[in-house]
């Protein structure tokens, strides 16, 4: 740990990571992350204090949860797109199964009025 804080590596690439930590101690990387959580831990702290940089894990985490606000945010955009739209197409609907306007006595000009035929001539009756 003293190693890779001072930055003299002997045989790992002296980034400040666990599996850096790991190859320094020569165990295996997982029993440095599993059984030895501890030490795991003391070492984060100690890249915290000593160097003042933020560890390699915690940088990745931070980024995506950075990213993943992003989507949130993005998506809760959408769908309060997608609501406004969805009571645009309901009473767009409204207007033309009806055939009124919104506005009583105001009809668009692109909107025409379809009256049913005489019941024996629709179909299913």
């Amino acid at each position: 740990m003293d190693r890779l804080l001072a930055g003299q590596a002997t045989v790992s690439n002296g980034s400040l990571t666990v599996a850096a930590l790991a190859i320094e101690a020569g165990v295996h990387r997982m029993a440095l992350m599993k059984r030895h959580a501890d030490l795991r831990n003391i070492f984060y702290e100690r890249v915290r204090t000593e160097t003042g940089q933020t560890a390699e894990p915690e940088k990745r985490l931070r980024e995506t949860v950075t990213r993943l606000k992003q989507t949130v945010a993005d998506q809760n955009a959408e769908i309060h797109a997608l609501r406004q739209q969805v009571v645009r197409l309901t009473l767009a609907a409204a207007v033309l199964t009806h055939g009124r306007s919104i506005r009583p006595g105001v009809r668009p000009d692109n909107v025409s009025v379809l009256r049913p035929g005489p019941a024996e001539t629709r179909p299913g009756r």
